[in-house]
């Protein structure tokens, strides 16, 4: 009986200790990047913003982009006007930006907005690398100098900083940033500092033109973003991540709106993980790659709720066992628990370290456990939806 038990918690603690090691080491080389600066400002740029409908926040946007410290006659904000039937286009067009409509009713989404517009500014020829920069969001006015130093020490294709611009609004908001700060900053800053591949995060991403003919962003799926870094890894390439420059944007703070977004991101992060997780381990095997050993690692590393409500399951049921049989070692199981739920509370805590948030979003963490069921629930609500699906920013 005991060695059934110990083989049962053996196979819960296996998976979430390995990802629990993994965030460990990932918190232990958080500390701030280098921030280069460019040699050079003429360095030019097309930012593109994909807009379905945005005419609440695209002037914002806009006007944030144009802020930017760069010469202004070397870089151009080129919104994508996406299938809209309202006045994103000419708010756009009011605030300073250019602006290209599209109207296909047959190929919707942000993946078909960006191929469409980063085949525009090929065709123009006046760009050496594009951004995209989501419909709602501002940037720190250092956007285009990080990426033109970054270009010059070599980069292909790089992440700034994602942030959240409305960090308070809601107890959502507030695990949301925490989460982000984890995800975003201490993976960002720990990657880099390993010569892994950040990953893409389809806003605040920028490649150049030369990559861009060389690995084409033809990608449609929920997460496009995610998926073209993988693709980019697989053909050799890392994603640079640029620690001093960030892209925030809002976060809804309804119950629905919050809903729609989680469904878009671990849907489309499932997908891409089912699809390509096999692939990058081959790749890594034949090549070698470190690259790719790592992205099929951080694919599978589940999200720190789900580890958090695995390493609970671990420590209820190793007490469990080991109460009711004592002296057969089943104590141990319980005690690895505790060390991995103390590993997991510094990844979080750094994360909320680098986060905007002050002392009162660490009462919000107690509502994490509620939060991750939520989570499952929406994930499996909608786990068979392969569409792109707009959020509600007005939801209530």
């Amino acid at each position: 009986m005991a060695g059934f038990l110990h083989l049962i918690l053996f196979i819960i603690a296996l998976p979430v200790t390995a990802a629990t090691a993994y965030l460990g080491l990932l918190t232990l080389l958080s500390a701030r990047l280098p921030r280069p600066q460019p040699q050079r400002r003429d360095m030019r740029f097309d930012i593109l913003v994909p807009a379905h409908n945005e005419t609440a926040v695209i002037e914002r946007t806009v006007r944030s982009l144009a802020a930017i410290d760069w010469p202004r006659e070397h870089y151009r904000v080129i919104v994508i006007a996406d299938n809209c039937t309202d006045d994103t286009a000419a708010l756009a067009r009011a605030a300073g930006a250019e602006v290209i409509e599209r109207h296909d009713d047959q190929h919707r989404g942000k993946g078909y907005a960006l191929e469409y517009g980063i085949a525009r500014s090929a065709a123009d020829g006046f760009a050496h690398a594009v951004a995209v920069i989501d419909a709602d969001t501002e940037v720190t006015p250092n956007l285009l100098a990080a990426y033109a130093a970054r270009i010059e020490q070599g980069a292909a294709v790089m992440q700034v900083h994602y942030g959240v611009l409305n960090p308070d609004e809601s107890w959502r908001t507030r695990i949301i940033t925490i989460a982000y700060g984890a995800f975003h900053a201490v993976r960002g800053r720990a990657r880099e500092r390993l010569r892994a591949s950040n990953g893409l995060r389809g806003n605040g991403m920028c490649m150049t033109h030369a990559l861009l003919r060389e690995v084409p962003f033809n990608i449609h799926s929920m997460a496009e973003d995610l998926e073209y870094g993988v693709v980019l890894g697989l053909h050799g390439h890392r994603v640079v991540y640029v620690d001093e420059a960030s892209a925030d944007a809002e976060l809804v703070a309804s119950e629905r709106g919050s809903r729609t977004q989680r469904q878009r991101w671990e849907g489309g992060r499932l997908a891409v993980m089912r699809t390509y997780v096999g692939r990058l381990l081959r790749q890594a095997l034949m090549r070698p790659s470190w690259i790719c050993l790592e992205l099929a690692i951080d694919l599978l590393t589940m999200p720190l709720g789900y580890i958090a409500l695995q390493i609970g399951a671990l420590l209820v049921l190793g007490g469990l066992a080991a109460w009711l049989l004592p002296g057969a070692g089943l104590a141990t199981w319980p005690l690895l628990a505790l060390v991995l739920l103390g590993v997991l509370a510094l990844h979080a805590l750094r994360g909320w370290q680098l986060s905007p948030l002050g002392p009162r979003a660490l009462l919000d963490l107690l509502r994490v456990p509620f939060f991750v069921l939520w989570k499952l629930y929406v994930l499996l609500r909608n786990r068979r939806n392969k569409h792109w699906i707009r959020t509600d920013r007005d939801s209530k």
